[in-house]
């Protein structure tokens, strides 16, 4: 039996005037700046209007490791926000922008799937509003003014063995990872190593994620360290005076993009820092606006909960004052049957004893999501080829879990099909049983705050980091960063740095390769293991299939 891909179905969609899916929300059409006739920009001064109302429910969708089998956690969070609309409740969606690196890489599109996807679908994955061309702009700004303080004379006496500050696009590209700059003689300046991070790994990106208002992201950009001095103090992005004008690059990317689903619900899609590099999770701008106007909002955070839900948890809504009321855990049972040791070629075929022994892995994120005090519930994204007591199994599993695991059919059903699980999401959220509380205090040592990580997120057995980098974070501590909490960049594949460790392990190791201080964004970057911050393209990318077909349509997108 054939299904229709993504892009045909996107490309059916009876999408309504974004006029009215404002309305929905009760935002009047002259606080909507439209780009076209089915997405527009919210208005600061909307924004601004809204602060004093209620919190609706947040709820956080995250998920199980990431497999090559699939689990679908963007497309259960539109599916989810289409399902409460149509129980009665008032429902908005937050999710992240796509980054073209990956697009055009693996994934081939990040829009949800089936009939649960956010529109207009090639639009989002391609370059939407321009806010990633906004943030690629300023982060290379501030590069180029760098560089160019250094040629004119370098008053801030900058030593250009320590720039911090690297270059970065919206795509991947190996080739870029460390070069040299400024060749070619004098006319050119001081010849100095330099590389490229993807754009979404940018400081800018997930500043503009966690900025409350454009003073808010002006402040946090000069607070940004971009190089040091030979006596290594640092020089900071206002010294550079590049602030302002950064700010300026980014005044329209600040506000929040108002799209919507194949069922004409509200859905905001703005931001989109990198799960495994930054802190993994759409604007704090577009989520507490959303929690103003919305009695419910559901958001999700990137890759799997040892990732994305733990910085959701101990960065955004640290930083943003959030409570999140439910969380959902998306899981497959194709992806257990791989995590229990079956090869993707043969997952189409029954295996009840491989899903219960890759149970484990989603055991592990069940209980490491209850440890933040928020009540969870599983969803298992229903694939065609899922048997009944493949199901069976792991509701069980989770029901000795103390949870309960709900099939959901909304790639195939829309919102008809998840309506058990917004049903069950409605009893969390309002039963006033979340007791959120962050992993860490503020007030705990650097140190102290990765090894706690390590060992009750990952339960890993030890955090090797050797003198170097036990020093520098001593040295920020110093320095006045140590209440900051901490963005691990590992593997999004394993709860250990070794992608290959599929299921639970215990006993591992989590070596530290690098730390970096994102002083602007507020917190330190741990880098470890074999983390890219410019990842590679695959053997075979996704760009090769994409083209526009004889109608001029874009075809390839997922």
């Amino acid at each position: 039996m054939s299904y229709k891909t993504d892009i045909q179905i996107a490309r059916e969609a009876k999408k309504k005037p974004i006029q009215e899916i404002g309305a929905k929300l009760g935002i009047a059409s002259e606080h909507l700046l439209p780009y076209g006739h089915d997405k527009a920009k919210l208005s600061q001064e909307f924004i601004n209007g809204v602060q004093g109302k209620p919190n609706g429910k947040l709820v956080l969708v995250t998920a199980i490791n990431p497999t090559p089998a699939g689990e679908g956690k963007t497309t259960t969070t539109v599916g989810l926000g289409d399902g409460l609309n149509r129980i009665g409740k008032k429902a908005a969606i937050c999710i992240r922008e796509a980054s073209l690196g990956p697009n055009f890489g693996m994934k081939g599109g990040a829009a949800g799937g089936g009939m649960a996807q956010v529109v207009p679908m090639e639009d989002m994955n391609l370059h939407f509003t321009g806010d990633f061309h906004a943030i690629t702009s300023a982060h290379n700004l501030l590069a180029a003014m760098i560089d160019n303080h250094i040629y004119w004379g370098n008053t801030l006496d900058i030593d250009i063995r320590r720039v911090a500050w690297r270059r970065v696009m919206d795509m991947n590209d190996r080739a870029l990872r460390q070069i040299n700059v400024s060749l070619g003689g004098v006319a050119n300046g001081f010849p100095r190593e330099a590389g490229f991070d993807i754009t979404v790994a940018s400081e800018v990106m997930a500043i503009l994620c966690l900025a409350k208002d454009l003073e808010d992201l002006q402040r946090r950009l000069g607070d940004m360290i971009v190089a040091y001095r030979r006596d290594k103090t640092p020089v900071y992005c206002r010294d550079i005076k590049a602030d302002g004008a950064m700010t300026v690059l980014l005044k329209d990317a600040m506000q929040p993009n108002l799209v919507q689903t194949l069922e004409n619900n509200p859905a905001f899609v703005h931001g989109g820092p990198f799960a495994n590099i930054a802190h993994g999770c759409n604007s704090v701008i577009a989520t507490t606006t959303a929690l103003k106007i919305a009695d419910y909002v559901v958001t999700e955070a990137g890759f799997g909960a040892d990732l994305g839900a733990e910085k959701f948890f101990d960065i955004k809504c640290r930083k943003a004052g959030l409570k999140p009321d439910a969380a959902v855990i998306v899981a497959t049972v194709r992806a257990m049957k791989m995590n229990g040791g079956v090869a993707k070629a043969d997952l189409g075929s029954e295996n009840v004893e491989a899903v219960k022994k890759g149970c484990p892995n989603l055991g592990r994120h069940i209980s490491n999501v209850k440890s933040f005090g928020v009540p969870v519930v599983v969803a298992i994204n229903h694939f065609v080829t899922d048997t009944d007591a493949e199901v069976e199994a792991v509701k069980a599993y989770v029901a000795e879990m103390g949870a309960e695991a709900i099939l959901c059919k909304h790639w195939a059903k829309g919102s008809e099909g998840i309506e058990d699980l917004a049903k069950k999401v409605v009893q969390l959220a309002e039963s006033g049983s979340s007791s959120f509380a962050p992993l860490y205090p503020d007030d705990m040592s650097l140190f102290q705050k990765i090894d706690t990580i390590a060992k009750r997120i990952y339960h890993a057995d030890e955090v090797i980091a050797d003198k170097k980098i036990r020093d520098q974070l001593k040295e920020w501590e110093a320095q006045g960063y140590g209440n900051l909490p901490i963005c691990m960049a590992k593997t999004q594949y394993s709860f250990s740095t070794d992608p290959n460790l599929r299921g639970a392990p215990t006993g591992h190791s989590v070596p530290i390769r690098e730390v970096r201080l994102s002083a602007g964004a507020g917190f330190v970057v741990v880098i470890c293991g074999e983390i890219m911050t410019m990842p590679g393209l695959p053997k075979v990318p996704s760009a090769e299939n994409i083209c526009l077909n004889d109608d001029g349509q874009i075809e390839g997108l997922f």
